[in-house]
């Protein structure tokens, strides 16, 4: 999905810049992170919120949803468990795909051995 908004190539980012990256109040961004379990900032002592790029991600893909999709909180929320569910499942099929090579080849070589 075309998201506008490009991140800065940084580890952590504070709540302020993730609103800015967004265009979105630092409340609203608070909420998401309040809804939606995946986006989960790290805590500091002082306990300000440091974002991963991959909380930055996620809550680029939830504006998306809600702002450009027009989806409700729900909505949004099913929509993220379904590409979780897909990527795990997509995961699985690598595995399973590779294990299967690696069973084919242990065959071929037990054939050879045979003849």
């Amino acid at each position: 999905m075309g998201m506008d908004a490009s991140i800065p190539d940084k580890v952590y980012f504070r709540i302020g810049e993730v609103s800015k990256i967004l265009g979105v109040e630092p409340y609203v961004v608070r909420y998401w992170e309040s809804e939606f379990k995946a986006v989960k900032p790290v805590r500091t002592r002082s306990d300000q919120r440091l974002y991963r790029r991959r909380d930055v991600e996620m809550l680029l893909t939830i504006k998306h949803l809600l702002y450009v999709d027009h989806f409700t909180i729900a909505g949004a929320k099913q929509r993220l468990a379904i590409r979780v569910n897909d990527e795990e499942s997509d995961d699985g099929a690598e595995e399973y795909k590779s294990r299967l090579m690696e069973i084919k080849s242990l065959l071929q070589q037990v054939r050879e051995m045979l003849q």
